[in-house]
């Protein structure tokens, strides 16, 4: 990181509050989307489909968008999905008051959503590294940031969609997650257009003509073959994804409709989970530097893992459901700046796009999946058979990295430069 320059924390400050508003949003689109459809169709399963409509086109464009977004930019990408994520998810609400909304209509509507979130969520990970370089910040000083507002929006997105839905129900609470796509796109634009583009440094192919598109693609995914951390790091954040989108979209409501006193309950006990969450984003972000990365990721793990699913399978009174959501949303906080500094210390600077749009969406990949499996548990064995299989699978899969030598790289801290914002409309150099 260059001393020669003046630092511009300008881009990075509003790219954070940019995302605090987005994520607030999507996350009062978390609670209301799933417990709007459980109400009007009283069907797990429907809830786990309409999960399922959503995520694929997700998960796909994010793999295809990647050498877009090294292409054109990030910036931009991530402005242009943004926008249209305004109409198409405001659509929901207004066709569903005007009595328009049919089941499959929902359907076509949430995979498009899922189609606009992917690369824009994408691109919004590749500009970090350029933003670090402006900022000249350390690489987990913005991850853990990110981190502290991603579970702030948690807590607050949870808080407000309780209260939301109570209100005006849950179709209506997602206009607040259309306007947040509005305000986010705003925010975004202001805040990076000082961003300094540096010219372009080379081609990727001959003749000074950047790759074919599929070659690009292909390209990024020859790296992250040939890394086995960031694939072993791809492979578990997708199984832990899935059960988490199961939690979420489908355990979670069934509980709070169930048991746990419908979905102001459900949203106290996510806003719970969210805000010590935040603490632990903002512990990272103070001292993971100094923290040695593979034992911290096995503790935190353990704790923020899971002990929510087994407290959830018998009728335990609120104020156990509250904390144990204390001592996991406190753990959870410190695993996202860890795992997000590593991916992004080992990505080149010209391949950050298309990597971390592969990364993202191998840890997207299963997340369909989850919320059809557990709709289909709860349906055959019922609720507490469903948390007892969500949570086993859990401690499974975070506790494997302990008997994987491999998984002790994430300690090394190697000496790199940060990777550098790619110019808007050029192509990234070699």
């Amino acid at each position: 990181m260059s001393s020669t320059t003046t630092a511009n924390r300008r881009p990075l400050y509003g790219w954070l509050t940019s995302e605090a508003v987005s994520l607030t949003g999507t996350r009062v689109s978390m609670l209301a989307l799933p417990y709007f459809v459980l109400v009007t169709t009283d069907s797990p399963v429907k809830t786990g489909l309409v999960a399922l409509f959503e995520m694929v086109p997700l998960v796909l464009l994010k793999v295809l968008g990647g050498p877009i977004i090294d292409r054109v930019g990030a910036r931009r990408v991530s402005i242009t999905c943004d926008v249209g994520s305004l109409f198409v998810v405001g659509s929901i609400p207004l066709l569903y008051d005007a009595g328009l909304l049919r089941f499959g209509a929902l359907l076509a509507l949430v995979a498009l959503a899922g189609a606009l979130r992917g690369p824009g969520d994408a691109a919004k990970g590749a500009i970090v590294p350029g933003l670090v370089e402006s900022a000249q910040v350390p690489m987990e000083r913005a991850t853990g940031l990110h981190a502290t507002v991603e579970r702030s929006a948690t807590m607050l997105g949870a808080a407000f969609a309780g209260g939301l839905i109570a209100v005006i129900g849950a179709a209506n609470a997602l206009v607040v997650d259309a306007v947040s796509f509005g305000l986010s796109a705003l925010l975004l634009a202001w805040a990076t257009a000082s961003m300094a583009r540096p010219a372009a440094t080379g081609a990727e192919g001959e003749e000074g003509d950047p790759l074919p598109y599929r070659a690009q693609l292909a390209a990024g995914w020859h790296f992250l073959r040939g890394d086995r951390v960031l694939l072993a790091i791809a492979f578990m954040v997708a199984l832990t994804n899935m059960i988490d989108a199961a939690y979420a979209s489908v355990l979670m409501p069934v509980w709070a409709r169930t048991w746990g006193g419908g979905p102001a309950v459900l949203g106290l006990v996510f806003a719970v989970f969210g805000g010590f969450a935040a603490l632990g984003a903002i512990c990272a972000a103070t001292w993971a530097a100094r923290l040695p990365r593979y034992t911290t990721y096995l503790v935190t793990f353990l704790v923020c893992g899971s002990p929510r699913f087994f407290v959830l399978a018998w009728d335990n009174p609120l104020w156990t459901v509250l904390a144990i959501a204390v001592v996991s949303g406190f753990g959870s906080g410190f695993i996202n700046p860890i795992l997000g500094a590593v991916i992004y210390e080992r990505i080149p600077g010209h391949l950050v796009g298309r990597v971390s749009s592969l990364i993202t969406a191998l840890c997207f990949a299963l997340m369909p999946i989850g919320p059809l499996l557990g709709g289909a548990i709860i349906s055959g064995a019922g609720l507490m058979v469903a948390m007892l299989v969500a949570g086993s699978a859990y401690f499974l899969v975070t506790m494997l990295p302990a008997v994987d030598p491999k998984w002790r790289e994430i300690d090394v801290r190697p000496a790199v430069e940060p990777a550098e914002q790619v110019s808007e409309g050029t192509p990234a150099p070699a």
